[in-house]
C-alpha cells in the first residue's frame, strides 16, 4: 500500500548515487515493556538492527530476562546499552538534564557507575559500552567520566555540539520521531520530509524511537518506514558499535 508521507524519502532513495547507511537507536527501556516488546517485534521482522537506550534504574528482572534471550536470538541486531541511571531531572531551572551542570563530576561519575554496575548484573555481558543521556544532553563533564570509565561511544541528537573527548566517539542521531517545530510535534508528512532531507545529505541517517510514548499509529508508521528501508537497494544498516568504528 501507499504511504504518502513517505514518498520523498523513497524519492530521494531512488536518487541517491551512493548506497544511504542507516542506523536505529530506542531510547527508555524499563518504561512501557509492551510497546518495547512491540517496537522489537518491527524490528526483527524486518531483519534490522536496533540499538536500545536502557534505563538501568527502571529495568526489573523479568525484561531483563526477555531482553536477553532476544539478545541472544537476534544474530547481533539487536544492542543493549545505558541511558543515563534514573531519568531524573536534577537542573533547578532551564532544560531537563540528569547529567547537567547542576551536578559536580563526582555526582554524575557516581550515577553513571551505579547505572553500569546494574545493567552488568540483569544483563551480563550484552550491554554494549555506549552511554545515551536522558533527554539527549549532558556536558562536557559527563564525556569525560564516561572516557575515563572506559565507555566508547557518546549518542546525542546531531543538533549538540561535539565535545571531542579523546577516547570517546560521538554518533548521533538526526531524525527524532517526536521531534517538535515551535512546540507542536511533527506531522507524519514532516518527519518524512526530514527523512527525506538526511538521505539526500548522504548518511548516515539515524532514527530515534521512544517506544514507551508511541500509540497504534506509531507503531504502524515505524513499521511501514523499516518495511521501505528493509526493502529498497539504496539502503545498508549498521549499529552504533559498528558506525564507531
Amino acid at each position: 500500500m501507499s504511504r504518502p508521507w513517505l514518498d520523498s524519502a523513497r524519492e530521494r532513495l531512488d536518487a541517491a548515487p551512493e548506497p544511504i547507511m542507516f542506523f536505529f537507536r530506542d531510547d527508555d527501556a524499563g518504561w512501557g515493556d509492551e510497546r518495547l516488546l512491540e517496537l522489537l517485534d518491527h524490528f526483527d521482522r524486518a531483519g534490522l538492527p536496533l540499538d536500545v537506550a536502557v534505563i538501568p534504574a527502571a529495568l526489573d528482572a523479568p525484561l531483563a530476562r526477555e531482553l536477553r534471550a532476544r539478545h541472544a536470538a537476534a544474530a547481533g541486531r539487536l544492542g543493549l546499552h545505558q541511558h543515563g541511571y534514573d531519568h531524573a531531572n536534577h537542573e533547578p531551572e532551564g532544560r531537563k538534564q540528569e547529567f547537567g551542570p547542576a551536578r559536580s563530576p563526582s555526582e554524575q561519575r557516581r550515577d553513571i557507575e551505579a547505572g553500569r554496575r546494574r545493567l552488568e548484573d540483569l544483563l551480563g555481558d550484552t550491554v554494549a559500552p555506549i552511554f545515551t543521556p536522558p533527554w539527549n544532553r549532558c556536558t562536557r563533564t559527563t564525556a569525560e567520566c564516561l572516557a575515563a570509565l572506559g565507555f566508547r561511544v557518546l549518542s546525542r541528537e546531531a543538533r549538540a555540539e561535539p565535545f571531542g573527548v579523546d577516547g570517546l566517539v560521538e554518533v548521533p542521531v538526526d531524525v527524532d520521531w517526536f521531534a517538535k517545530r515551535r512546540g507542536a510535534p511533527l506531522s507524519q508528512a514532516q518527519i518524512g520530509e526530514r527523512l527525506a532531507a538526511e538521505i539526500a545529505g548522504g548518511g548516515p541517517v539515524g532514527v530515534m524511537f521512544h517506544h514507551a510514548v508511541m500509540d497504534d499509529a506509531d507503531m504502524a508508521a515505524a513499521g511501514d518506514l523499516l518495511a521501505l528501508l528493509a526493502g529498497h537497494p539504496a539502503c545498508r544498516f549498521a549499529s552504533i558499535l559498528e558506525l564507531a568504528g
